[in-house]
């Protein structure tokens, strides 16, 4: 349901969340599909899903679910879309220590290259500061994976986000590092179609400030802008000239985080859309989830509140993953308390 969007202040448990002020425009942005991947009671727990088209208006999506986050029976599950209905979810990636005993899976990403091969990455490990970067891969859409297999030492893949595949093959992989201090930093990692060669590219950002999670659009102009979850209230910002090989530092946009993860993408005109919590919080990141937005902006820089998807005075809707579908469609994925697995579709008439 579209819902006009206020600016408002709700208490809640004694915080006070301050919803972002710009007004939502509605302009010629629709929903056309509203549904769940899979009916709440189907798992006791799930989180970040992920989404990629696997051939025209056939999809396949994936998210970690368990007992609970971080428990060790913590997999990954998939379920494909086909015949406009969601397949039955089934587990297709668990984890293990070197010594065989179950550990949690964490964050998949997944990723159709050029050549048609279709990968998940997903992390495993006990926490996300002690993980390390998964990947199985599959040529016939999902129907079958390889045996997993653990990236390059050092290497944790996308944390969150899709890659991007430039014109020379090259994948890439929006990354971060969460700390046992408890630093965050972001990063970009390089690597071809076979994951057989990586390469980390080290950003810089001001002293102070913690980022994660971050995606990357395409700019028509050949620029790349890399957006990223924060700790400091707000989405951050970098930009790179040269493919991804060096990044400006890391700066404060204008747009609201709540600690939340965010996810975006350049649309086939060259203008781009984003899909984040707006409210504004300072303390722990389950506060400020129960709205979620969509907006929309033509250089990257300024944005529109076009939608909103979600907005509730309790509860959890977050860690958005979004494409663009051969039809030109926007699917969105996104956690609807920690229950199932939220898929909206959109379609964008004007701007």
């Amino acid at each position: 349901m579209i819902k006009k969007f206020l600016s408002t202040l709700v208490l809640a448990v004694g915080i006070s969340f301050v919803i972002h002020s710009q007004p939502i425009h509605n302009a010629g942005v629709k929903i056309v599909l509203d549904t769940t991947i899979f009916q709440e009671g189907t798992v006791t727990s799930c989180h970040a899903s992920t989404i990629v088209e696997i051939s025209p208006g056939q999809f396949i999506a994936a998210w970690f679910a368990g007992s609970h986050e971080g428990a060790n029976d913590v997999g990954i599950w998939s379920s494909t879309y086909q015949n406009n209905k969601w397949t039955n979810p089934i587990e297709v990636a668990v984890g293990y220590d070197s010594l065989g005993l179950r550990l949690p899976c964490w964050n998949p990403v997944l990723f159709k290259t050029k050549n048609n091969t279709l990968i998940l990455f997903y992390k495993v490990g006990p926490n996300p500061r002690e993980w390390w970067g998964m990947e199985i891969h599959s040529s016939n859409g999902g129907k079958s994976w390889s045996n997993p297999q653990k990236l390059a030492n050092g290497f944790l893949g996308p944390i969150k986000n899709k890659p991007i595949q430039l014109s020379d093959g090259r994948i890439l992989c929006p990354s971060s590092v969460e700390s046992v201090e408890g630093k965050w930093s972001v990063h970009l990692e390089t690597t071809n179609e076979k994951l057989s060669e990586w390469k980390k590219v080290k950003m810089d950002a001001d002293s102070g400030v913690g980022v994660i999670q971050p995606v990357i659009l395409q700019h028509s102009d050949g620029k790349l802008q890399m957006l990223c979850r924060s700790q400091q209230n707000s989405i951050y910002e970098a930009w790179s000239t040269d493919n991804g090989m060096s990044w400006s530092r890391v700066v404060k946009t204008s747009l609201p985080n709540p600690n939340s993860g965010i996810d975006a993408v350049t649309l086939e005109d060259n203008s781009f859309l984003l899909v984040y919590n707006p409210l504004l919080q300072g303390t722990d990141w389950f506060y400020g989830r129960n709205v979620l937005n969509v907006a929309i902006s033509n250089d990257g820089e300024n944005w529109k509140d076009a939608i909103q998807l979600e907005n509730e005075k309790e509860g959890e809707f977050s860690y958005p993953a979004v494409i663009q579908a051969s039809d030109r469609s926007i699917h969105i994925t996104y956690t609807k308390k920690r229950k199932t697995i939220k898929h909206v579709v959109l379609t964008i008439t004007e701007k």
